[in-house]
């Protein structure tokens, strides 16, 4: 009986929808009313259409709410920007089932979104394709840990944030090797590699995947199991939109000590900066797997009110261990940097992953479960790799260009360990053994449009001073910090040029994954692994 009032209120949901739609300019309406029949006639569980289906003509502030809450890069939400037809919000896997199908009958292009930190807004903005809607998969966020057997069921929605709160909630002596920002969307972010600050001890959060349940492009629902091998290799590390639908990863819990150590020591370049910063680069990826120290790079005051600047150097440490061991370690390993003890938080995993993701010492662990995004600016990104430490000479030229930009930030996360010890083909994420230490470069602006031509020439030109101190034949550069810069599909551009340099090796075996699993590209994007090459 229950059942049946829930059909009936979803069917006298979908009618007054569809009234709502029939004022909509005919091909507008045409196109929505087609997909939520579609929708209705292909999924099995009901659905409530006024918080789960947003138009710009029939909801236009919960439209613009359900585009834009999880959006990090300003630069894609401008006016001038392409819009979605809609923007469907599934409740259960069914649902993302019947929204596939529907967009390949209706010939329909899907964006798909767990958690929008998508670089260059792949996740929510279409340039290749005129009509495209977006499947978001935020209210997807069941999370099912099971200490017994030392796994988790992580759905696509939620965020890392989320999980790390749940495993806790469980286990003060379980973690899980995956992001420093909180509000990532699983399903992307592992779909993509997944770094983390315990990546040096247990790799990456796709190396700690053990099954993913997948809605192909027939809209069928995959496991391990059914979707081969070929197929669950390609999605851990193969980057977002080229192969399915994530719906949930079934991932491996790791052991954390009950005290992590955190700290943050920073160094300006009148506190001998520089040649500390070269020596962190002779020894970060080779200190103990327990310890990583990433170096966050920026312009500061000289100063306090000075507007004389200088360059800030902060090493950002977790320590799966006391502070007395710390201390050892870093006596014997990185003297240079003169940490002290006084420097040093001893605290719980959970609370040093906050520490590290920026929340405030007071908040609780239940912050992580808000989800949204602290980081929301215009802003640029590009990634490169070191294999041979930059000399001093080259760091010196780079504080230049870093003091003639407004907000440049370059953050430098250490490898080796774990990273160092498992094949660059194991899975398609290929920066392993060999790479000292990974780069990600931003600058950051608030008048959009206005100045966006002069930031975007200055990251060009910084990238192309850098040319000469980082990886080379391919510049490799990694998946999750999308960089249109390095070629787009569609574009009369070799895939090879971009997909050589986020893959390597692996990325004529995930073409040919992709040729057989996804042969007519229904999952596509600018940079998606293509079917075929030139």
């Amino acid at each position: 009986m229950a059942s049946a009032i829930i059909t009936n209120a979803n069917a006298f949901l979908v009618t007054l929808l569809l009234l709502s739609l029939s004022h909509i300019p005919f091909s507008s309406s045409t196109i929505q009313q087609d997909f939520v029949m579609c929708l209705v006639d292909n999924s099995d569980a009901s659905f409530p259409m006024d918080s789960s289906f947003f138009t710009r003509d029939l909801n236009a502030s919960s439209y613009k709410m359900a585009l834009e809450t999880s959006a990090q890069n300003l630069r894609y939400l401008m006016p001038s920007n392409p819009k979605p037809e809609f923007i469907f919000e599934p409740l259960y896997e069914t649902h993302v089932q019947a929204a596939v199908v529907c967009a390949k009958k209706l010939q329909l292009h899907l964006r798909l979104r767990s958690g929008g930190h998508d670089y260059e807004g792949l996740s929510y903005v279409s340039e290749m394709e005129t009509a495209f809607v977006i499947v978001d998969l935020s209210k997807l966020r069941h999370i099912n840990v099971d200490l017994e057997s030392n796994t988790a069921w992580v759905h696509a929605g939620a965020s890392i944030g989320e999980v790390y709160y749940r495993i806790q909630e469980k286990s003060k002596v379980h973690g899980f090797p995956a992001g420093l920002c909180t509000s990532l969307g699983i399903g992307g972010h592992i779909i993509g590699g997944a770094y983390g600050s315990m990546m040096r001890k247990f790799g990456l959060g796709a190396d700690n995947v053990l099954d993913a349940r997948i809605v192909d492009a027939d809209g069928k629902i995959l496991n391990r199991a059914a979707m081969g091998e070929d197929v669950f290799w390609a999605i851990r590390g193969g980057g977002g939109g080229s192969f399915g639908v994530i719906l949930a990863w079934k991932i491996k819990l790791v052991p954390v000590p009950e005290t992590v150590t955190v700290f943050t020591v920073t160094k300006t370049l009148e506190q001998d900066g520089t040649r500390i910063l070269y020596k962190w680069q002779q020894v970060a990826d080779k200190l103990d797997e327990d310890l990583f120290i990433r170096a966050i790079i920026q312009p500061a005051s000289k100063a306090p009110k000075s507007k004389e600047r200088t360059i800030s150097v902060s090493y950002q440490g977790q320590f799966l261990g006391d502070a007395n061991r710390l201390m050892q370690v870093m006596q014997r390993s990185f003297p240079q940097l003169g940490l002290m003890k006084k420097d040093c938080v001893e605290t719980s995993w959970i609370k040093s992953v906050m520490y590290i993701a920026g929340f405030p010492s007071t908040a609780p662990p239940e912050a992580l479960l808000d989800g949204k995004s602290l980081f929301k600016n215009y802003f640029k990104a590009k990634s490169d790799y070191v294999e041979e430490a930059i000399p001093i000479e080259g760091l010196e030229g780079l504080w230049k260009k870093l003091l003639e930009e407004d907000s440049p930030l370059t953050i430098w996360n250490p490898y080796g360990g774990m990273m160092a010890k498992i094949p660059e083909t194991e899975t398609p994420f290929p920066h392993r053994s060999g790479t000292l230490f990974k780069i990600q470069w931003l600058t950051l602006w608030q008048d959009g449009k206005a100045s966006e031509a002069k930031h975007m020439e200055w990251m060009r030109d910084m990238y192309s001073y850098m040319e000469q101190y980082v990886s080379k034949s391919p510049r490799a550069a990694y998946v999750n910090y999308r960089d249109l810069d390095l070629g787009m599909n569609g574009k009369e551009s070799d895939a090879r040029e971009w997909g050589n340099k986020y893959f390597k090796g692996n990325f004529e075996r995930l073409v040919k994954i992709k040729a057989k699993f996804d042969p007519e590209n229904f999952f596509r994007h600018e940079q998606s692994i293509p079917t075929g090459l030139e």
